[in-house]
């Protein structure tokens, strides 16, 4: 009798790399000239949001563009940023909130669960909290879900990683 192979689908980020992403962002805020002296500050909240304020919305595109190149660095995906809108901040400044995605909601799941049962391959795929466990009897079958996915991120619009592979 043939084992059931498995794995789990979720969307995570280490929280280690993007600690480290916004301290390198700090230290360019204080090194860089035409961000020098313009009071500009990023703080990371408890792993839930990244507030960016800054005096002007030129120098909020070049912030944000420093951090998104800095996340891609250390294999972050930037598709965790969730923008919020730009508002106005004490002492004529902006503010920008970047919302951090993590784990599936349930939307997300049963869009995960739709594009895995449209492949008519011989998997199941459950929602447990927020990630997709799938099981098989048949490790290449797992792999051609994996493959699937894969292709499809743009279409979820979240990082996807696989673990517990067994």
């Amino acid at each position: 009798m043939a084992k059931d192979c498995s794995f789990d689908i979720v969307s995570e980020f280490d929280k280690q790399e993007l600690v480290n992403a916004v301290d390198q962002v700090k230290r360019e805020l204080i090194s860089r000239f035409d961000l020098k002296d313009s009071n500009s500050e990023i703080n990371l909240d408890a792993d839930k949001t990244i507030t960016i304020t800054t005096s002007d919305d030129m120098k909020l595109r070049n912030i944000v563009d420093i951090l998104q190149s800095k996340m891609v660095k250390r294999n972050l995906s930037i598709k965790i940023l969730d923008p919020q809108s730009v508002e106005n901040a004490l002492g004529g400044k902006i503010r920008q909130i970047f919302n951090l995605k993590k784990g599936l909601s349930q939307e997300n799941a049963k869009k995960i669960t739709g594009i895995i049962k449209d492949t008519k391959l011989k998997v199941q795929a459950s929602i447990q909290g927020e990630q997709v466990r799938v099981s098989g009897k048949s490790r290449d079958d797992l792999q051609e879900v994996i493959k699937v996915l894969r292709g499809k991120e743009d279409e979820i619009n979240l990082p996807l990683q696989f673990t517990n592979y067994r």
